[in-house]
């Protein structure tokens, strides 16, 4: 029984050490567009920045989607609370090209000034900036397989599966 178990713990690493590998890769970009939001469930008033200009940050290599997000949001979270405005609830919003960040800040600036019952209040930068934040896993830039290697890595990962599935079966027979 206990070399079941061993076996199925084996499989089961593999099989992570297998989604590990197909994991996200990050590289990083000379500059994005951000801003921050932030709004409160107990009050009116709401918080956006202005878009800053933020160097070096690091994006998704495949969706090109914002490393370390939730730690940007903190950081506005943290000044928030910093002039008392404690419990807010804080968002990024940011794009490569200048002209699509102030496509999506005049779209939320309009949404919330338009309705009269919101207190807007522009944080302007020398109040608040973004600061680069590196991202806490190891990031590995990795060439653009072509079809025929993505289709052989692709065979070795199911040959490996199989195998250990056998082993377990044969295991499990051992028993």
């Amino acid at each position: 029984m206990k070399d079941i178990k061993t076996m199925a713990a084996m499989l089961l690493i593999l099989l992570l050490g297998m989604a590990i590998d197909a994991s996200a890769k990050g590289e990083r970009v000379p500059k994005i567009y951000a801003f921050g939001f932030a709004a409160s469930f107990n009050d009116s008033t709401v918080y956006i920045t202005d878009i800053q200009e933020i160097d070096s940050a690091w994006v998704d290599s495949k969706s090109k989607f914002l490393l370390e997000r939730d730690s940007y949001s903190s950081q506005l979270k943290n000044y928030l609370q910093g002039i008392n405005q404690p419990n807010r609830t804080c968002i990024i919003s940011y794009a490569l090209k200048r002209k699509d960040a102030e496509k999506k800040f005049l779209k939320l600036k309009k949404r919330y000034s338009a309705a009269n019952h919101y207190d807007v209040r522009v944080v302007r930068p020398d109040q608040f900036r973004f600061k680069v934040v590196e991202p806490n896993v190891i990031i590995t830039e990795e060439k653009t397989l072509t079809k025929a290697e993505t289709k052989a890595q692709r065979k070795a990962q199911k040959r490996a599966r199989k195998e250990a599935k056998e082993e377990v079966k044969k295991e499990a027979k051992k028993q």
